[in-house]
């Protein structure tokens, strides 16, 4: 992996200034992403009794460059999601700013995909939604269905979505969205699905991202394929950023923070047995 350049001589991509995202919990569930989602909030303004505040993301800061990959890790609530869906503008800041530079792409939501819709209709609708013009997804449409590799058993391009399993899905989604260039391309744990194959093809594919002046993002629960992606990671816990630094160093503390968490763990299961 290529050592990183001076970041100072280098063009920001995405710039999070003391972001903090706040949003409401109704009957235990967080929030879904998008206009009509957001659209339905806005309209409602009751809250049911069981809602609640979740400050998700806390004071975080950081500015991401042309050409890095960025990993991050955290534990489960820790805010990572809620981080992308506010660069990708889904969800907004309630303080602080993000700034990115062109529309930044968030892999499964930008690709808009349906259901009840066959493989090769969403392809053209999902393609459509990042951007690409009809004829881009005429020219790119068989290396798209190759790349996702759901045609490899039976004819799976034909058949309505809703068929498909969760892993063929996110590698359809996955295969759209790395079909064109992006700014800043935002994953969120879709290389965990598939064989080595597949995910052999979207590391090549991220590495050709950032090549093309590109930043990506990746959440993963995955430290290996963080420190295999990834040059830079952000450490989420609790909502704020613990640290922002090398892949390699980044996850070696976080990995460290999660086993001392078990042992206190275990230690207060004995006692209190």
């Amino acid at each position: 992996m290529e050592d990183r350049q001076d970041l100072t001589e280098r063009t920001p991509t995405v710039v999070v200034d003391d972001a903090h995202v706040t949003y409401t919990v109704q009957g235990g569930r967080a929030p879904k992403a998008g206009a009509a989602a957001a659209l339905r909030r806005l309209v409602s303004r009751r809250q049911s009794p069981t809602a609640r505040q979740v400050h998700a993301v806390r004071g975080v800061s950081f500015a991401a460059y042309r050409g890095e990959a960025i990993g991050l890790i955290g534990s489960n609530g820790s805010g990572k999601s809620t981080l992308l869906k506010a660069v990708a503008g889904l969800l907004p800041v309630n303080r602080g700013h993000v700034y990115t530079q062109g529309r930044p792409a968030l892999l499964g939501v930008n690709a808009a995909l349906m259901n009840d819709l066959t493989g090769e209709r969403n392809v053209i609708l999902g393609g459509l939604a990042m951007g690409m013009s009809r004829a881009e997804i005429t020219a790119r449409y068989q290396e798209i269905v190759d790349f996702s590799g759901i045609n490899e058993k039976d004819d799976a391009v034909s058949r309505p979505m809703r068929t498909y399993s969760s892993g063929m899905g996110a590698r359809l989604r996955f295969s759209i969205a790395a079909a064109r260039s992006h700014d800043v391309l935002l994953i969120d744990e879709a290389l965990s699905t598939g064989d080595a194959r597949f995910r052999a093809r979207s590391q090549e594919r991220i590495d050709e991202l950032r090549a093309e002046a590109g930043t990506v993002f990746l959440v993963s629960h995955s430290n290996a394929t963080i420190t295999r992606t990834c040059d830079r990671a952000l450490w989420l816990e609790a909502g704020t950023l613990r640290m922002d630094g090398p892949a390699a160093e980044v996850v070696g503390a976080y990995e460290e923070f999660t086993k001392k968490a078990a042992e206190r763990g275990s230690r207060t299961a004995k006692t209190g047995s």
